[in-house]
């Protein structure tokens, strides 16, 4: 005779406790996906489930997610650009004062 599955068994295999808040996240967003294809395979998914993956596959979706990868690169770009520009100007600075070393002035004169 068959067993009857209780709450705890089920086909999905077990999930780790997750360690860090960020992975407890993941988790909950992976359990939240799949219940979410579940539904959609059972028929018994909500309009907000199936208007959410409607919107995901559009044309437009995949446009402002490639807008903003490149944004993303744009502002990493910057900030790198920022980085090189302080770095330039200390360096102006020593060579700056080696010039006026080597030239037999202080620093502090001017």
């Amino acid at each position: 005779m068959a067993r009857k599955q209780t709450s705890s068994e089920s086909d999905e295999p077990a999930i780790r406790s997750a360690f860090t808040p960020d992975a407890e996240e993941q988790k909950c967003i992976a359990l939240a996906v799949n219940l979410a294809k579940k539904q959609l395979k059972e028929g018994t998914a909500s309009s907000q489930v199936i208007t959410h993956y409607l919107k995901m596959a559009s044309s437009r979706e995949r446009f402002e997610q490639e807008l903003l990868a490149t944004k993303i690169k744009l502002a990493e770009a910057k900030t790198e650009l920022i980085a090189s520009e302080a770095r330039q100007d200390e360096l102006y600075g020593r060579a700056i004062s080696a010039f006026k070393r080597y030239k037999g002035e202080d620093d502090e004169e001017l």
